[in-house]
């Protein structure tokens, strides 16, 4: 991983948490990071001023900074300075151009100069809302745009990606199917087992990431989406350890019963001792008679 994929993902992990990072964070978040990695990636940051540092605790908290580039926007025209507090006080949810204009009280063609001055700037940005693809919504430059405008991971250019979502399904099974096998026979005995086949979000979410089969960063809640659409399909089982954290174990998958097992022969305790001759046969089989008929 190149350093400013390095950064780009503690920035991404930082805009996620208005209360900042730890340390501890960003190493849950990004698998197999080395401390020199760490180290070089946050001080190339801090000296950026991407961060705000505090102690809490004895422990660092690294927050992003707020970077309004209101350098910018100094000398600007009552009109844009207006516009622009509007969508600061958006936040990442943004704010639709109608709501602006109505808070505004700006006529159409001098908002949308404005507006057009302010992207130019790289001050704000437009953002397509995934339900409503006519539907744009403006925020400050440096945001990282809410979930519920992107759909987030699960969406390219407000297209949902089911092929994407289809493979970390086949995927996150496969991990808890293998765990569950390999904890099916232990030594230390069957509830023993059992416990141990269950795993968190935050081991699923390692092995995913380790597999590298995803293009865009996934989180432990991402892949809890994809752990709770299992859960669902009747394929994984959900619980609460005593700690009050939630651990998931592949099951048996329900399926219709064979053929075989509709046939008498199928549940029959006999079916050993049954043949053509003898005391035991279809011939005379009142189940099957019954079945037959």
């Amino acid at each position: 991983m190149s350093s400013e994929d390095t950064k780009e993902k503690i920035l991404n992990l930082a805009r996620k948490s208005s209360k900042g990072i730890t340390d501890k964070d960003i190493i849950a978040e990004i698998p197999g990071i080395s401390s020199v990695e760490l180290v070089t990636a946050l001080n190339d940051l801090l000296k950026q001023e991407r961060f705000d540092l505090f102690n809490q605790n004895g422990s660092l908290i690294y927050k992003l900074k707020t970077q309004t580039n209101k350098h910018a926007i100094k000398g600007a025209d009552n009109e844009e300075k207006v516009v622009y507090n509007l969508i600061e006080e958006a936040g990442n949810k943004g704010i639709w151009i109608r709501d602006i204009r109505i808070r505004s009280n700006l006529a159409n063609t001098q908002l949308t100069k404005v507006l057009k001055n302010l992207e130019s700037k790289k001050v704000i940005k437009a953002v397509k809302c995934v339900n409503a693809s006519k539907k744009k919504v403006y925020m400050l430059y440096n945001l990282e745009p809410d979930r519920s405008l992107t759909g987030g991971a699960w969406y390219q250019d407000q297209d949902f990606e089911s092929e994407f979502v289809d493979v970390l399904n086949v995927q996150c099974h496969r991990f808890l199917s293998q765990r569950a096998d390999n904890m099916r026979n232990n030594p230390r005995g069957p509830v023993f087992g059992r416990t141990q086949a269950y795993a968190t979000a935050t081991e699923v979410q390692k092995y995913i990431t380790d597999l590298g089969i995803s293009k865009v960063v996934l989180d432990v809640d991402d892949v809890t989406t994809i752990l709770n659409t299992l859960v669902y399909d009747g394929k994984v089982e959900k619980s609460v350890f005593p700690d009050g954290s939630n651990v998931y174990r592949a099951i048996e998958t329900l399926i219709p019963s064979s053929g075989l097992v509709q046939v008498p022969c199928g549940i029959c305790p006999l079916i050993q001792r049954c043949n053509s001759s003898g005391l035991i046969t279809p011939q005379v089989c009142n189940y099957m008679t019954e079945w037959l008929e």
